[in-house]
């Protein structure tokens, strides 16, 4: 598990994020916005200290039905799960330790 780098090729249905179990994060952006990619340096460091925190990379758009089920409206939005209900959210993060803190709520284990 941990970080994953790379956008789904094709997102899942509402209801297997839901049977998620455990502690999970899904991440909604696409690959050429630049808040996103800005992102990735503090979402890599954060998840560094969570490596069992399953991330599920998912590239949103128009006529993306997972983004709009969680009413994604700015890219990236991190949205934190256990057991696939959500416990937090971030829009746009900029910084390790906001991310860090949201991740502690679903996975209090990790270092």
């Amino acid at each position: 598990m941990g970080m994953n780098d790379k956008y789904a090729a094709q997102e899942p249905d509402r209801s297997e994020i839901d049977a998620l179990e455990g502690p999970a994060v899904v991440e909604f952006g696409a690959p050429w916005c630049g808040f996103c990619l800005a992102a990735q340096v503090p979402i890599a460091s954060a998840f560094a200290t969570h490596p069992d925190v399953r991330h599920i990379k998912i590239e949103d758009g128009s006529g993306r039905r997972l983004g709009r089920s969680f009413k994604v409206k700015l890219w990236p939005t991190l949205v934190f799960l256990n057991n696939g209900q959500e416990v937090a959210r971030l829009v746009r993060p900029t910084d390790e330790k906001s991310i860090r803190d949201a991740l502690r709520q679903i996975d209090p284990r990790g270092q």
